[in-house]
């Protein structure tokens, strides 16, 4: 008893009200997708109310036939047949017509539905901090993105559909029966919710293997993904059996969700065809009752039975559609849980666009970690660098070099702490408008599939061939590319795998040069490169760094040895800084790195 005197309610009551104020819940999300398209539902219903009253209406035309038949035979003349069987051929017609128009009007709206849904995740998805895809999987976006938005829209437009043209043939149904006698309607009816009882287990372990499977397929999608894209290191070596070993384990999982879902949905239909069975007997024994006992015609008992298979008929398709309700409810179930996701990063009331930056940045006490409560990557950093310097980054791994360049442009937000973009709180600034003023050249190059060209437009997307042309000479691409079969239109692979890393990173940086921003963060990005190309890149890269503020991560430290200032960070925070010479005869972790790598 709780404080208020009432008897709280069973576990099992609990459990069925919360899965129907979720399922509510869940119709609610996909609710203003379908609103803007009522005219088009409003068509679809009209429709399904014309085939399902062309339905209706045969039953009564066997029972007018057959009670003349009986009654008076000579009035069921030739001319009456044919009659009837002109007007039930136009009304075949006119139900077929609008079964055309339900069908395709109604598949329209969802592939409209469908397609607005993933246009608006993939919007969402954009706007998600790193974190957050640091911990999912791109295989499981990807099945979230397509084959759980499919079953969504298929869902979205047959379930007002289904339940519609059910309510229609359930309450005509009820009627003609109750015109017969109300006792044969009643008897007939009051078997449903038996069949809703029944089946109620079997739907829940339906929709519970249904989302299992989701889940796996997006793994599948993930461990394919993986595998594919990692196809030359997997060939290197020779692991083409692990990789079988492990799409076989993943693939297996998947067929034993399957098997389990196909036994409940077996034992879903298996319950509707024995109830099937006792409505068709319960018809067939309670007319032949009825007729004995002189209250039911001979035309009452055919129609009913007619009129009880279109009944079941239509239970069958919501049996059916069961199924699809099943997938689809998982489905909205998946894309909430991806359009509920907070982004971490957003414009903050009164961030504002900032205009002719000058690419003075100043860190005061900042400190960051990637998970909250373990261990700082940076600990009340404060770090000043002027317009247009050149500052180089050094230290052991973990020493937060990376993690700095991250949090200028808000790839990741610091826990604590202000960075300032020419005397103003990054956080004060829009997204758009501090990113469009930051270029990034990383180690880990990514070029779209596509051509150089649309590699090159990334950088602007207006720009004009001469642009493009100009950009790749101070690159020092524009070379190579001429030489390439087709030029700048020439097919990059998928991430660029017909380049080399050099030709690569030459891209990315013409890229950068087409952006023109003030500020330049170069994150590694000749380490991965052989002595030819490294030459070749660093003379690109010190054309772009001239007059821009610039910050240099770097682990070959000759590469550095003209920048303005360099900084050791180490996990301790800012351990030395100085130009190369002043390190160099301080003799401290610098100089110990240096000589090392000059050893090496």
């Amino acid at each position: 008893m709780n404080v208020n005197g009432a008897t709280p309610p069973k576990e099992s009551e609990k459990s069925l009200n919360d899965k129907a104020k979720k399922n509510f819940s869940l119709l609610k999300r996909v609710f203003p997708y379908l609103k803007k398209h009522l005219p088009t539902l409003a068509l679809v219903l009209c429709c399904t109310a014309v085939t399902a009253a062309c339905e209706i209406i045969l039953p009564l035309i066997v029972r007018e036939i057959t009670n003349a038949g009986i009654e008076d035979i000579a009035s069921l003349t030739l001319k009456r047949i044919g009659l009837i069987c002109v007007f039930y051929v136009a009304l075949r017609a006119v139900s077929a017509f609008a079964s055309y128009l339900q069908s395709y009007f109604g598949h329209s709206m969802g592939i409209k539905i469908e397609n607005k849904m993933r246009e608006d995740m993939f919007e969402h998805l954009q706007t998600l901090s790193f974190s957050f895809f640091d911990n999912t999987k791109v295989g499981q976006l990807m099945s979230r993105m397509t084959s759980d938005l499919f079953d969504v829209a298929e869902w979205a437009h047959h379930f007002p559909e289904m339940v519609f043209t059910t309510v229609v043939k359930f309450i005509a149904s009820f009627f003609i029966f109750a015109s017969m006698d109300i006792r044969f309607a009643l008897a007939i009816f009051i078997m449903l919710p038996f069949m809703i009882i029944l089946t109620k287990r079997s739907r829940k372990k339906m929709k519970d293997t249904f989302r299992q499977s989701r889940h796996q397929v997006g793994e599948i999608n993930a461990r394919l993904e993986d595998s594919l894209l990692g196809v030359r290191v997997v060939r290197s070596f020779t692991n083409e059996d692990v990789e079988r070993e492990k799409m076989l384990r993943g693939c297996n999982e998947y067929v034993d969700i399957k098997k389990k879902s196909y036994k409940y949905m077996s034992q879903f239909h298996a319950t509707v065809q024995l109830i099937d069975g006792l409505m068709y007997i319960a018809v067939v024994g309670l007319g032949a009752v009825f007729m004995k006992i002189g209250v039911t015609t001979p035309g009452d008992f055919a129609a009913s039975l007619l009129l009880v298979s279109t009944l079941l008929s239509s239970i069958r398709s919501i049996v059916d559609f069961s199924e699809q309700f099943s997938r689809g409810i998982t489905g909205v179930e998946r894309f909430t849980e991806i359009m509920d996701v907070e982004p971490e990063i957003t414009d903050s009331e009164n961030a504002c666009d900032i205009e002719d930056v000058q690419g003075d940045i100043e860190l005061r006490d900042v400190s960051f970690s990637y998970v909250k409560g373990e261990k700082e990557i940076l600990n009340n950093l404060s770090l000043h660098i002027k317009k247009g310097e050149n500052i180089a980054l050094v230290g052991p791994s973990g020493g937060g070099k990376t993690t700095l360049c991250n949090l200028l442009p808000r790839f990741y937000e610091a826990e604590s702490g202000e960075i300032l973009l020419d005397g103003k709180n990054i956080k004060n600034i829009t997204l758009h408008s501090l990113r469009k003023n930051i270029g990034v050249v990383a180690q880990d190059v990514y070029l779209f599939s596509g051509t150089i060209r649309d590699n090159l437009l990334y950088g602007k997307a207006d720009a004009t061939d001469e642009e493009i042309i100009e950009a790749a000479k101070k690159a020092g691409a524009h070379e190579f590319i001429s030489a390439l079969p087709h030029g700048y239109d020439t097919y990059t692979g998928e991430r660029g795998v017909k380049l080399s890393g050099g030709q690569k990173q030459r891209i990315s940086i013409a890229r950068v040069f087409l952006k023109d921003p003030p500020i330049l963060l170069l994150d590694e990005a000749t380490s991965a490169l052989d002595n030819e190309s490294e030459r070749l890149v660093q003379e690109s890269l010190e054309r772009l760094a001239k007059g821009r503020t610039t910050l240099t991560i770097a682990h070959r430290l000759t590469t550095i040895r003209n920048a303005d200032e360099i900084i050791v960070l180490t996990e301790d925070g800012i351990a030395e800084h100085g130009s190369h010479a002043e390190l160099m005869q301080a003799g401290g972790i610098y100089a110990n790195m240096y000589n090392m790598y000059s050893v090496m």
